[in-house]
């Protein structure tokens, strides 16, 4: 038989066909495992860390529009408040803030006496129900000051109360005759503290400032300067 044909019955024939059709070795299916593994935790980390971010972004976000929420009402509460005689519009005692202001949603509705304080590490906000007679408006300013001794700290009846945002510290400004100072010195006259009756007694504007807590989502010292509506400079 010429030497140019193959012999299909030689065994040495068999064993070269069937070593050409064999599958994947065992060390080959380990390393095809190993980098698809290796492919599975680098894209999982990937997802996860874009995860993170997105739940930080979110986080961050919810932070920002509450305080955007807490500051339009800061200003809405100073916007409508109202100058009557012998009820003051306007007291701060170094910890609470008092504003007599009309009611926030029906001005026909009567008053509503609102207050402002940094209680239990939060930034906090209370209100009355609607007022129409003096007497019970008197009662609701004085509440509102005693509401500033336990402000922020869980009172399921109270109902009244909205902690805005977490902060250190606060502190209030107000602006007379082109300069800005501290409002229990500004607003004292002959040595006795006054509340603050009308509106020739209230100040041109008051300044917020707030030092927001370390492990907010919004951190560092927050400024906002409130003009009052009713302020006109007068020419010379």
């Amino acid at each position: 038989m010429p030497s140019s044909f193959l012999n299909l019955k030689d065994p040495h024939f068999k064993k070269s066909k069937t070593k050409a059709i064999a599958g994947f070795t065992l060390i080959e299916v380990l390393v095809a495992s190993a980098i698809l593994a290796l492919m599975a935790l680098i894209s999982w980390r990937g997802l996860d860390g874009m995860s993170k971010a997105q739940v930080a972004l979110q986080t961050r976000s919810d932070a920002n529009q509450t305080w955007q929420v807490g500051l339009a009402q800061w200003r809405t509460d100073l916007d409508n408040m109202v100058s009557l005689q012998n009820i003051p519009a306007l007291d701060w005692d170094g910890r609470v803030l008092r504003i007599t202001r009309q009611h926030s949603q029906d001005p026909q509705a009567g008053m509503q006496v609102v207050a402002w304080t940094h209680g239990n590490g939060q930034w906090t906000r209370w209100q009355s129900a609607p007022l129409t007679q003096r007497e019970v408006w008197a009662q609701a300013w004085n509440q509102a000051q005693i509401w500033g001794e336990s402000a922020g700290s869980p009172m399921p009846n109270n109902t009244h109360e909205v902690t805005i945002h977490a902060i250190r510290s606060w502190q209030i400004y107000y602006h007379r005759d082109g300069a800005w100072s501290n409002p229990l010195s500004s607003a004292a006259i002959n040595g006795v503290q006054n509340p603050l009756s009308n509106s020739a007694a209230l100040p041109e504007g008051i300044r917020l400032v707030i030092d927001l807590a370390e492990n907010a989502q919004v951190q560092g010292k927050l400024t906002l300067d409130w003009v009052r509506p009713t302020f006109t400079v007068n020419k010379q």
